[in-house]
């Protein structure tokens, strides 16, 4: 899709409705309404953390969203695929604050540069006992990413017409935070599966931009 096509639907977006649960559950791990259960005591504690789906034009013109392949690490979200943003900080005075703020320390894009257009609904993520609040925004320039050396491995930059593909959706075995290998629905976006919160967000705004296209 042209990018400029994709600007005249933006001001449509923040008037539909969000699908909420019923986008996520497509893409829900099998185990997740036990862990949901295992953590009601710790809902209370949660932290809470932003994260930008930024759209942006490439160099082709087209319509594109980046996301990133976060570095190997001794944690929970270990080499995974992500949307750029992280945890609220006290200088943040807002979790739109922070994901604007992590989305320029993780991949480079300057605050300024960033128009945010609506928020998605949140999602709570066991394992790390994080609420993640999703943001879907914009910059009108193709950016110069300057991905954060000490946890971004590699830039994922996906095509919005392909992502609107149904071909994307799709099973894989995975290995969880567990230690455990389950099968999940994931998008398979440029040779990489996303799956867990990430495709949960994902599926969201797909079913949100189908509306309009």
């Amino acid at each position: 899709m042209d990018f400029d096509a994709f600007l005249g639907l933006c001001p449509k977006i923040k008037n539909i409705e969000l699908p909420a649960e019923a986008s996520h559950l497509k893409m829900v791990p099998p185990y997740r309404k036990e862990l949901l259960n295992f953590q009601k005591v710790n809902f209370e504690k949660a932290k809470k953390a932003g994260v930008l789906a930024l759209f942006y034009p490439g160099d082709d013109k087209r319509a594109k969203f980046v996301l990133m392949r976060r570095k190997a690490y001794k944690g929970v979200h270990s080499a995974q695929v992500s949307f750029p943003g992280g945890k609220v900080e006290k200088q943040d005075d807002s979790i739109k604050a922070t994901a604007l703020r992590e989305t320029y320390e993780e991949v480079g894009v300057p605050i300024y540069d960033i128009e945010i257009l609506c928020g998605f609904s949140e999602i709570y993520i066991p394992p790390s006992n994080f609420y993640v609040y999703p943001f879907l925004a914009l910059t009108k320039n193709r950016p110069l990413f300057k991905p954060q050396e000490s946890e971004v491995e590699l830039l994922i930059e996906v095509d919005l017409e392909a992502f609107l593909h149904h071909k994307v959706l799709k099973t894989s075995k995975v290995s969880t935070s567990y230690g455990i290998e389950t099968e999940v629905s994931a998008f398979f976006l440029n040779g990489h599966v996303v799956w867990g919160a990430t495709a949960m967000i994902l599926s969201e705004i797909k079913d949100v931009l189908k509306q309009l296209i």
